[in-house]
């Protein structure tokens, strides 16, 4: 048979079942999710601004949510019609006016190529923005997880700077027993100690009681002060770093904060690189996991669709339940955060081209 690039009708109507049955899935499943969640935020729910709990929280938790889950909804969309059409002996016409399995399988990736494609620019670009709003809310209405305080904080703040905080109090942006070396080489040649830093924008900081020491060889001079407004190259944010701080950057912004945090040899950025790599191996995921749904509900089985249904849903919480325990891997240092996030799609696709080598054999 001859491959042709235009659409067909066949891959039109298989193309309408994947999307309208992904999308359908997805409003089904977020409608008993918003009733949970509201059954479980009651008390939040009400004491928060109505305009608040609407455009705040669920314009982000809705987008979110669909988007964590997509690829079981991926994979229960393609189980559901795939069976349905294997039963109603669909795929066996198909097959056998003289189409082959791995054409049948082009709308198949074209289906999850534009869900795929949907998917990275909501988790790169679109929902982390509408993130700061959510988390704010959670944090202001339901459980505040946002970290107030950070205990002796040491970082490099450009080459041969190197900062030290004692406390740093995030609500009022004040640090306590402050001091700021400036190396050349490996000589110490200069040495700021202040009582109180505190931040005010765009790099600015005030320090109070401060003493500058500038040393020159033996020789040493020495300055004190009230006040003193500086530059200092440091926010806030690359003092204290709360839960789930990684879900409100985009990609470029993560790229960005990771590169500068590891230049300034900041441990504590594991979740910055899981959730950078977690976007993209989502994002793959879509096609392996059509492929696997695709392949295991293509033909007729005894036990019917339910059958295929309830393996489909086996393997797709096992896939959630795999990434979760991979991700805990670069957590405890065991492997990098990128070997850590792609194993399950390398698993997963091994498992994918067997069940198609399979099916495709019949």
């Amino acid at each position: 048979m001859r491959f042709s690039l235009r659409p067909k009708l066949l891959d039109l109507y298989i193309l309408k079942k994947f999307l309208g049955t992904y999308f359908f899935s997805i409003l089904l499943i977020m409608a008993i999710v918003v009733m949970f969640d509201v059954n479980e935020k009651l008390d939040a729910f009400l004491k928060a601004p109505f305009s608040e709990t609407m455009g705040d929280y669920f314009v982000s938790f809705l987008p979110y949510f669909a988007n964590q889950f997509s690829p079981l909804f991926v994979f229960i969309a393609v189980i559901f019609f795939t069976s349905k059409m294997a039963g109603n002996s669909e795929i066996i016409a198909i097959l056998s006016s003289g189409v082959s399995f791995k054409r049948m399988l082009v709308p198949y990736m074209i289906g999850a190529a534009i869900i795929a494609s949907l998917s990275f620019v909501l988790s790169n670009y679109a929902i982390p923005p509408t993130n700061v709003r959510r988390l704010d809310y959670t944090n202001k209405y339901v459980k505040n997880k946002k970290v107030e305080e950070g205990i002796n904080v040491q970082l490099m703040v450009s080459p041969g700077v190197v900062a030290f905080i004692g406390r740093y109090d995030a609500k009022t942006n004040t640090g306590y027993q402050f001091w700021l070396d400036k190396f050349k080489g490996k000589t110490l040649v200069s040495r700021l100690t202040a009582q109180t830093i505190r931040y005010d924008t765009l790099y600015w900081w005030r320090v109070q009681n401060y003493i500058i020491r500038d040393f020159n060889g033996m020789k040493e001079t020495m300055r004190r002060g009230a006040s003193l407004d500086t530059v200092i190259a440091m926010e806030p944010k690359d003092l204290i770093i709360s839960k789930n701080d990684q879900e409100m950057l985009t990609t470029p912004e993560l790229e960005v904060y990771v590169a500068r945090q590891k230049e300034r040899g900041v441990a504590n950025i594991t979740q910055f690189e899981i959730e950078r790599e977690k976007r993209y191996a989502m994002t793959a995921a879509a096609f392996i996991l059509t492929l696997i749904g695709m392949s295991l509900s293509s033909r007729k089985v005894k036990g019917g669709m339910g059958i295929n249904i309830g393996i489909g849903l086996v393997l797709s919480f096992s896939y959630i339940l795999f990434s979760t325990v991979t991700s805990s891997f670069a957590i405890s240092g065991l492997t990098s955060p990128q070997v850590a996030m792609w194993i399950p799609n390398a698993v997963y696709l091994l498992i994918g081209i067997l069940l198609y080598k399979r099916a495709s054999s019949y």
